[in-house]
């Protein structure tokens, strides 16, 4: 049988080294908010000819209008990203437009305030928070019944460390993303961390299920060996059920609208992450917590 448990230090290395950058770049850099939380205006329009964005970018100066971003879509249209515009500005906008460019259309207007982003964040915050505070909850409630000396509680806290792994590789990475591509944070953004977060502790659960199943049939008076039993016997349904959503998200990067592209990738890379710190993060976080225990003990 393999021993995956044997290596733990390992797998807490390697996480270490792909973690590191993304924290790095948090504290240089920082997050590369949107309009969603910062307030502002998105203006979308469609040109017909060819127009590169250094050219939009001094048509809108011109109107006295300064640019945060500009991102180009698969239909030939671009996503203009500015402070909170009135309409005279936005019209001032479209008169220097004209003038440059053969009839340039405005497909689409949005303004959020600051008062309004600075909640949306705040909310933000506040369901991350719940949503770990729930999980931790209902882990040490459904495996309350696990036998000893293995604890609920250490089943619950070991998925919340290897969740906030997954959390913090996203958004660290999107903070090097925002750095180099001027990618933003928006409410999508949180969107697809709930959807991480949920699917990386489901992930888990089905680990952790097979942990506590074998610990009741008592296959063996080691608690390294019953894990380390546990993930062979699930490492194919996880790596199974991963790699076909991630051909799915692909799919829809390679062929699906610019608009989303981000919110895909982040969860694309939250599930490959997920699926890896469901194996090699939480489990042996599980069975170092337990072996220290037992040495505390004897």
């Amino acid at each position: 049988m393999i021993d995956i448990m044997g290596k733990k230090i390992w797998y807490f290395a390697f996480s270490t080294l792909i973690i590191t950058p993304g924290i790095i770049s948090l504290f240089v850099f920082g997050l590369n908010f949107g309009i969603d939380f910062t307030g502002g205006t998105l203006l979308e329009y469609e040109f017909k000819q060819e127009v590169e964005r250094s050219e939009i970018k001094d048509t809108f100066l011109e109107a006295d209008v300064e640019v945060s971003s500009i991102q180009k879509t698969s239909q030939n249209s671009y996503l203009i990203r500015s402070k909170p515009l009135v309409d005279d500005q936005v019209k001032a906008v479209q008169v220097k437009l004209n003038e440059k460019y053969e009839e340039p259309k405005e497909l689409r207007r949005e303004t959020i305030g600051p008062t309004i982003g600075a909640e949306l964040l705040r909310n933000a915050i506040i369901a991350l928070a719940v949503a770990v505070i729930a999980i931790v909850l209902y882990i040490s409630w459904a495996f309350r019944k696990v036998p000893a000396p293995a604890s609920s509680w250490r089943f619950g806290i070991s998925a919340i460390i290897a969740l906030f792994h997954d959390v913090l590789i996203v958004i660290g990475l999107f903070s090097i993303f925002g750095y180099l591509f001027a990618v933003e944070i928006d409410a999508l953004f949180v969107t697809a961390l709930l959807t991480v977060i949920g699917f990386s502790v489901h992930d888990t659960i089905v680990v952790f299920d097979r942990i506590r199943e074998n610990l009741t049939r008592e296959i063996s008076s080691s608690f390294s060996e019953v894990v380390n039993h546990s993930i062979i016997q699930t490492i194919t349904r996880s790596l199974n059920t991963s790699v076909t959503l991630v051909f799915v998200l692909a799919a829809i990067i390679l062929f699906g609208g610019a608009s989303i592209r981000w919110f895909i990738i982040a969860l694309m890379i939250g599930v490959i992450v997920g699926t890896y710190s469901s194996i090699f993060n939480a489990t042996p976080i599980l069975v170092l917590w337990q072996e220290w225990s037992d040495r505390r003990k004897k």
